[in-house]
């Protein structure tokens, strides 16, 4: 039975017509039909479908996991072209639709760039903060100060390298598994080049790795764990819930 014939049986059972359950869920009998045969393009997205699905369960007195269980097997499906489930997931618009820029995008661009700016500001300045002490150590002369800097600059060549390789890092790498569910999964670097898309089995561990940055979009957020950079991340969400986050090298 598919996911739209359950609601129709629930609905019925209940004894409710469309406009019976229309105005107990606040949700237009347009779209109620439209779920129930089968079509949930309309919803707005996949965070906007399942919380239709858990409002009608609710009303319908059906437990919320069967109507999102049966959402994900039916609906998130790894064949369906990368462009429609962008689209449905908000990520791009419709061949033919104005595009419009995002003044949140914009904000967080200008944030990302300030920050690390910053970042490569305090690794310059504690660079030329650790050349003081070295240059002072190996100077017993006061008139060596005004020397070239070419023996202070060896120095610095030598004692910090291991300090500046931990502090900048040599990219990101992520690794995530679907720990205690299957979850869809869009993967992509700093240069918009998608990684992965599709859904990963329940058991099943994936690694992804990137010089600048990692983009991930995760569909079930309560199933799946993320190790960043070796580092444990705490639980990005509850079961069902869409997340979308960035990791870069000093996550």
């Amino acid at each position: 039975m598919s996911l739209g014939s359950m609601i129709t049986k629930a609905r019925k059972d209940a004894g409710l017509s469309i406009d019976d359950l229309s105005a107990a869920t606040n949700i237009r009998g347009h779209l109620l039909r439209q779920m129930e045969s089968d079509n949930f393009t309309q919803c707005g997205g996949e965070t906007y479908a399942r919380g239709h699905l858990r409002n009608l369960a609710v009303k319908l007195n059906v437990d919320p996991q069967i109507f999102i269980t049966a959402f994900e097997d039916e609906q998130m499906q790894v064949d369906r072209s990368m462009q429609d489930l962008l689209v449905e997931n908000n990520v791009m618009r419709e061949p033919g639709q104005a595009r419009k820029v995002s003044w949140k995008v914009l904000v967080t661009i200008s944030i990302s760039t300030l920050v690390i700016a910053g970042l490569a500001q305090i690794i310059v300045s504690n660079d030329s903060n650790t050349d003081i002490p070295v240059a002072q150590e190996e100077t017993t002369a006061p008139s060596a100060s005004l020397q070239p800097t070419a023996e202070p600059t060896e120095v610095v060549e030598k004692v910090p390298t291991d300090e500046a390789t931990i502090s900048t890092g040599l990219g990101v790498e992520v690794v995530i598994t679907a720990t205690r569910a299957k979850s869809w999964l869009f993967v992509s670097d700093a240069n918009g080049r998608v990684l992965f898309s599709g859904q990963i089995s329940k058991g099943v561990t994936k690694t992804f790795t990137s010089e600048e940055q990692l983009n991930l979009k995760i569909g079930n957020a309560g199933g799946v764990d993320l190790t960043v950079n070796g580092t444990q991340v705490d639980q990005l969400g509850i079961d069902g819930q869409v997340v979308s986050v960035s990791y870069g090298v000093d996550s």
